[in-house]
């Protein structure tokens, strides 16, 4: 997908006024990790507005929801009623939508529930920020802006070489890639259509504290703890680009803040891995950090299964864009981000009592 501005709409802001910003799936494990930087290295206001599914937690925003800056509204984003009240009652001066269903093996088994958020609601939510924008006088019009937060897997499977631009393609493979991408189309239309100012970034793999033990690293953490089997799709050949998820929340500031209206941004660390390489990384860091006779190695408990339907080859970003005009570079190596992140868990042992049953219940689906 080309770039989305016309020529005499595309601009960058030079000034940055403390603005109060609404956060769509603030409670989700990426919206509580903005939430978190915009209230601790900012002057932001922030304005949550989450409908707390199955991979809400409130507890993940620790001190920032104590901030006088910050505020909540349960809602959910299908439902334009519940939004349109949200924007009247405090009157944000722009939207970063990052409210949305994300584990591909849910989407396979359950696709109506990614189209009905996933489409229908960035459907629902653009047409209330429309109308909120369209009240607009030219000065509040001007400052206002809608960052759309998407993903890397709109752009389909890559081969053994080469990485995704802005200018990828776009070839969705799962029910997830597909509902993102046709949000990211929706949020380009209302653009060019109705000239609502937007931006779009494309962000690889994330991990970090808090995240919900469906995804791949903090699944395999769990089990790995735990001493139970360590599950890897197929041969675990398939590779991804890893981004710990605090280098992305200082991305998609810097994208809302700096960014041109209509452009899109790749964000990633440039951190290719394995997903064997990788589980087998979090099991030798576990054995360094949290040593277990009863448990042994932990590369020992890994267990391979069938291959998820559609399955993914590599995914890759070229962060270029990012760097070149946005100034902006992630701070964590794979191997400092992962060793912040096992120390989190460790430290947490509540958190890993508490989401043990959750996995349990989830246990036909594998990590992401």
């Amino acid at each position: 997908m080309p770039p989305l501005g016309r020529p005499d709409e595309s601009r960058r802001r030079t000034t940055i006024d403390a603005m109060k910003i609404l956060i769509t799936g603030g409670a989700g494990f990426m919206g509580s990790a903005l939430v978190r930087h915009l209230i601790a290295q900012t002057d932001h206001a922030v304005v949550n507005v989450d409908s707390l599914t199955y991979a809400a937690n409130l507890d993940a925003l620790e001190g920032a929801s104590q901030s006088p800056r910050y505020a909540f509204e349960q809602a959910d984003i299908r439902d334009r009623q519940a939004v349109t009240h949200a924007l009247a009652t405090h009157q944000p001066d722009g939207i970063i939508h990052l409210a949305a269903e994300s584990h591909v093996d849910r989407s396979i088994a359950w696709p109506a529930d990614f189209v009905a958020t996933n489409i229908v609601g960035t459907f629902e939510l653009l047409e209330a920020a429309r109308a909120y924008y369209e009240q607009f006088d030219y000065p509040r019009r001007k400052a206002f802006r809608f960052l759309h937060v998407s993903t890397d897997e709109v752009y389909g499977s890559l081969g053994d070489q080469g990485s995704f631009s802005e200018n990828s393609a776009y070839a969705p493979n799962s029910p997830y890639a597909a509902s993102k991408a046709s949000a990211d189309h929706l949020v380009r239309a209302w653009h060019r259509t109705y000239s609502l100012p937007v931006v779009l970034s494309h962000s690889s793999n994330n991990y970090g504290p808090w995240q919900f033990p469906e995804k791949l690293i903090p699944h395999t953490a769990l089990n790995a703890i735990r001493g139970k089997p360590i599950t890897i799709y197929g041969s675990g050949r398939n590779v991804r680009d890893w981004l710990y998820v605090e280098d992305h929340a200082r991305a998609l500031v810097r994208v809302f803040e700096e960014g041109n209206t209509g452009e899109r941004y790749n964000i990633g660390a440039h951190e290719e891995w394995t997903n064997l390489d990788l589980v087998r990384r979090v099991c030798r860091m576990l054995d360094e950090l949290a040593p277990d006779p009863d448990i042994g190695s932990r590369e020992q408990r890994i267990e391979f299964v069938d291959d998820r339907k559609g399955h993914d080859h590599r995914y890759a970003i070229d962060a270029t864009k990012m760097q070149s005009e946005l100034a902006w570079r992630p701070k964590e190596t794979l191997e400092s981000g992962l060793r912040h992140t096992l120390d989190w868990m460790l430290d947490n042992p509540a958190w890993i009592e508490a989401h043990s049953p959750r996995m349990a219940q989830t246990a036909g689906l594998r990590p992401n």
